[in-house]
This record gives C-alpha cells, sequence and structure tokens, in this order.
C-alpha cells in the first residue's frame, strides 16, 4: 500500500495563507501526501510582501533529490521562483527525473496579489526556455498570460492567441484564469496543443479573502492528478473545491488585508492506492 502523494516547488509564506502552506494545506485536505522543496523564503503578511530571501540552488536542488529517490511523488507542482539561478536547478533536477512522476504543473507565480514582483525580470528567459517546456499544464493568470505571450489581452480571441503562443513554448496543456477580467461570472480556458479544450466558469465572491487562490487552485490539480484523474476532471472537480474553500472562508476575519481561504472546510483522510 502507499499514499497517493504530491510535491510542492515553492516560496514560503510567513503568514499561511499562500505558497508551500497554503500547497500543503490544499494537498493535506484534499487526501494526499504532501511533501515540499522550498525555493525562498518570503516576509510576508495579508497587506504585502516586505523581503525575500532565496534558498542556495545547491538546498532548492538537494531538497527534490531528497524527496524524489525516497518518497517517488506522483505529481509535482512548481510555483514561486524568484531567480535565474534557482529555476535552472529545479529544471536540470526534473530533467534528470523524467519518467519518475507523472504530472509536473507550473504556477508561474510572477506578482503577489498586493503588487510584489515575485520573480526577478532576468529570469524570465530562463524560466521560458528551460523549465515551461517540462511542464504538463500551466496555470497563468491574465497579467502572467500576457507576459508568457508577449501580448495583451483584453476579449476571448486575445486568450485563445496567447494560449497558442503558450503552448508553442513546450508545455501541453494550459489553464488562463481569468479572474483579473471584470464582471460577476469568472471564466478559466483550457488549451492543449493551442486548441481550446473546454471553459470553466465560476461566480465571483464579494471577499477580500484571496489570498493564495492561485496556489490553492494549482495545488488541488496536482492532487487530482496525483490521485489518478484526467486533466479535465481534475480541473473541474479543482475549481469546486476553491471555491467552496473561499466561500467558507469569506467572512473570517484573518490580518487586516487580503485574507486566506479556509483550506480544510472539508478536509479528507490521506487516500491510498
Amino acid at each position: 500500500m502507499k499514499y497517493y502523494t504530491a510535491m510542492t516547488i515553492a516560496g514560503s509564506d510567513s503568514c499561511g495563507g499562500a505558497g508551500v502552506q497554503a500547497d500543503i494545506k490544499t494537498m493535506s485536505a484534499l487526501g494526499v501526501y504532501a511533501a515540499s522543496a522550498i525555493t525562498a523564503i518570503t516576509v510576508q503578511n495579508t497587506l504585502g510582501v516586505y523581503a525575500i530571501q532565496d534558498i542556495h540552488p545547491e538546498i532548492v536542488k538537494g531538497q527534490i533529490e531528497a524527496v524524489m529517490d525516497d518518497i517517488h511523488p506522483d505529481a509535482i507542482k512548481v510555483g514561486m521562483v524568484n531567480d535565474r539561478a534557482t529555476i535552472q536547478a529545479i529544471a536540470e533536477t526534473l530533467k534528470r527525473y523524467q519518467g519518475e512522476y507523472q504530472h509536473l504543473i507550473i504556477d508561474p507565480v510572477m506578482v503577489s496579489t498586493s503588487g510584489c514582483r515575485l520573480m526577478q525580470e532576468d529570469a524570465l528567459s530562463i524560466f521560458i526556455q528551460e523549465l515551461l517546456p517540462l511542464a504538463t499544464l500551466l496555470t497563468p493568470n491574465i497579467p502572467e498570460a500576457e507576459i508568457l505571450a508577449g501580448m495583451k489581452i483584453q476579449n476571448k480571441e486575445d486568450i485563445q492567441n496567447a494560449a497558442l503562443a503558450i503552448n508553442k513554448l513546450g508545455c501541453k496543456y494550459v489553464l488562463i484564469k481569468g479572474g483579473h477580467f471584470q464582471g460577476a461570472e469568472k471564466i478559466d480556458y483550457l488549451f492543449e496543443d493551442g486548441k481550446p479544450i473546454t471553459s470553466y466558469r465560476g461566480l465571483s465572491v464579494n471577499t477580500r479573502n484571496t489570498h493564495g487562490t492561485g496556489c490553492t487552485l494549482s495545488s488541488a490539480i496536482t492532487s487530482y492528478l496525483a490521485r489518478e484523474m484526467d486533466m479535465n476532471t481534475a480541473i473541474a472537480m479543482a475549481k469546486t473545491y476553491l471555491s467552496g474553500a473561499i466561500l467558507a472562508g469569506k467572512d473570517v476575519l484573518i490580518g487586516k488585508g487580503h485574507g486566506p481561504v479556509n483550506h480544510f472546510y472539508e478536509p479528507k483522510a490521506l487516500f491510498i492506492k
């Protein structure tokens, strides 16, 4: 017997709402055993990010190797990666283990909810060249998709053109999150090799507690893929989980700014293969 397992490679959030902390909470709540490799330590709370200390690339590499050689995760998520050396170390290490995990989900975290840049400008090119082609799925929001595709996105046609441009960079699936568009209904769009597959609709919730929603969605998708669900089902179930987590925590006061979602509104026991 073995638990379904996943690993998150991301930054640490000292207030616990995003980053590695949100990933581990999400994976655990969805019945998946969570391992981690920390890429950076952030000084942050619900009001903003005040400082970032990158972990030495050799330590990041060592964490990944330690987990891969022993735990053998079914799926891996990459979140915040701040500098070129760290991205290079992660890409080189994951390339060596290709075939030993089923899925690699990359959440291209570039700017925090409070507006702090979380990926150095000179790191973008190596992220695109070395890490992005390894991904099964990329989960950018609209601003991140604009950066990756090198174009402005103002409508649905722009979304499809951006997805095609991003797919050409090497990843198979792209989920462009439409939460930055105005309106009551939020729609995310899934593309495979530049072709639209499906869309996922969700209502906008009137709450300030949105800290870590992107991390939570990508780690939920990772969890469901680790549990051997197909891509469409994994995304649909992750969207449902995130909506429930937002609704369950929408009126709870944690901090003075953008509070977290309620990851444990309906926790599962660890699933066994």
